[in-house]
């Protein structure tokens, strides 16, 4: 996550959030750096969970060709507002989950943001339904990204390499 001076800004949300819409398969193409995610063919897979909200399924492979995967959860704590998700996932505190963007179909752009004191600790990503995302909707994206503060040229691409990947389907 990047620390940034001041406190987190408040960026629109998707309207009208359909958590059901929402399910399946997401694969992580572009984030900014964070201490939860260092390897590549990250994924990560929403499934509902009779009241908890989402169950969370998160995949990647690390630099030693290891799979790491992390169980999660994810809810919405007010009902009026079903895009700020609150994640929760072992030995960690909760953090906000904000669906800023998504067609549900192809791509969406997640936002979470934690006050700490004068300043904010940020984390965003762009994540697609396939591997990779058209270079269009990816710029389109980042305009968002940018429009609150987020430097896009810190953001990291995700390998999503078919071949370097195969290991995660076993």
């Amino acid at each position: 996550s990047f620390i940034k001076p001041g406190r987190c800004p408040k960026p629109a949300v998707q309207e009208d959030f359909d958590a059901a819409r929402y399910l399946g398969v997401w694969y992580d193409i572009q984030r900014l750096p964070n201490k939860f995610q260092k390897g590549e063919c990250a994924t990560a897979t929403y499934s509902l969970s009779p009241g908890v909200g989402f169950s969370v399924f998160n995949r990647e492979r690390l630099a030693n060709g290891t799979i790491k995967s992390v169980i999660g959860s994810a809810i919405a704590e007010d009902p009026c507002e079903p895009a700020k998700l609150q994640f929760f996932h072992e030995n960690a505190a909760p953090v906000p989950y904000w669906v800023l963007s998504t067609d549900y179909d192809n791509y969406a752009l997640v936002y979470s943001c934690i006050n700490l004191g004068a300043s904010h600790a940020a984390y965003a990503s762009i994540v697609s339904r396939q591997p990779t995302l058209p270079e269009e909707t990816i710029k389109k994206l980042q305009g968002t990204m940018s429009s609150f503060g987020v430097g896009v040229d810190t953001l990291l691409t995700t390998n999503q390499d078919a071949a370097y990947c195969s290991a995660m389907a076993q």
